[in-house]
């Protein structure tokens, strides 16, 4: 017999999907013969799979040893290679992270560092997590950023923050507005087209009409400065797909600068960009239900004061010296 007693990161999980997450090749068919059997109770009494757990619940899972896996190594200690986490706003749940270009959101077969791995380094450091107490919750990114982009990504500290952050971004109760610098200024305005990824070369492409297998994009658009070739831009995502600001600019004829993907190869080596210049730089919060653990952050703006897009700008558009 294994007890466990649920924490914060288990408070209103069903009870089948903790069981799932603290036992390993144990087939559905005897999870719920276990139930059935009354082999699986929460404070001393038969549980069904759907119930809700609460955090102090204890649980007793009468299974054989054989479906519980080894109790983890400790943690490794980070890399000293990591990058030091920039913490835009925080609170108990969340945190606003700032990633730079060139960083990645989550560990790829290069073995690079990237900012969650970064982040769980500094939560265990600040004694706000113990993957060694942890069963089912490690930090987790609510959205992510293409390596090349700079900006603003959100972490949960704990299950119910993801769980709640996640609905948020899935309702629409979030705006997200981002600066990039394109090759020339594109028409001001909302713009509507369709997207369809392709898998393979990982690109998109575009049609002015609905199309089969297409997704509808809708993206706003507003210049804030024309310096030179090159505008600075304000980018509102109204949906929200696969490269849709890189692919959707390049379809109106005014690619981001330094895109490799979508650009304009020829003012791109001249800009001398490794990457593109688009940042993720306001997020901004509407109005979030009551039920929802996170409806303090209702009409919440954070925005990065400062991004290194406006230094680029300044840089890429300054008239060369006589």
């Amino acid at each position: 017999m294994k007890k466990f007693t649920a924490g914060q990161n288990e408070d209103g999980v069903r009870l089948s999907r903790f069981v799932e997450g603290v036992t390993s090749g144990l087939p559905r068919s005897l999870l719920y013969k276990s139930f059935r059997n009354k082999r699986i109770k929460v404070n001393g009494r038969r549980a069904e799979p759907d119930a809700r757990l609460a955090a102090g619940d204890v649980i007793e899972l009468y299974i054989n040893d054989e479906f519980f896996p080894p109790k983890p190594a400790p943690a490794a200690k980070p890399a000293r290679r990591a990058p030091a986490v920039t913490v835009v706003y925080e609170d108990g749940d969340i945190a606003v992270l700032y990633k730079p270009a060139r960083l990645l959101c989550h560990g790829d077969r290069t073995g690079d560092a990237n900012l969650i791995d970064a982040f769980t380094a500094r939560q265990i450091a600040a004694g706000q997590y113990d993957p060694r107490a942890e069963q089912r919750f490690a930090p987790a990114l609510c959205n992510r950023l293409d390596r090349g982009t700079e900006g603003l990504v959100i972490a949960a500290k704990n299950y119910a923050a993801l769980r709640d952050m996640n609905e948020i971004i899935r309702s629409d109760w979030l705006k997200k507005e981002y600066l990039t610098i394109t090759v020339g200024a594109p028409p001001a305005g909302r713009h509507i087209a369709w997207l369809q990824h392709s898998e393979k070369g990982n690109k998109v492409r575009i049609h002015a009409r609905e199309s089969e297998g297409y997704k509808q994009i809708i993206t706003d658009v507003t210049v804030l400065r024309c310096q030179g070739p090159y505008a600075l831009c304000r980018i509102g995502l109204v949906t929200g797909r696969t490269h849709q600001i890189r692919a959707h600019l390049a379809y109106l004829g005014h690619p981001v600068l330094g895109d490799v993907k979508y650009g304009n190869r020829k003012l791109n080596e001249r800009s001398g960009l490794k990457t593109q210049a688009l940042c993720a730089q306001r997020l901004t919060f509407g109005h979030i239900p009551e039920q929802n653990g996170l409806h303090r952050l209702s009409g919440r703006c954070i925005k990065l004061a400062d991004p290194e897009i406006l230094r680029t700008f300044e840089r890429v558009s300054a008239p060369p010296e006589p």
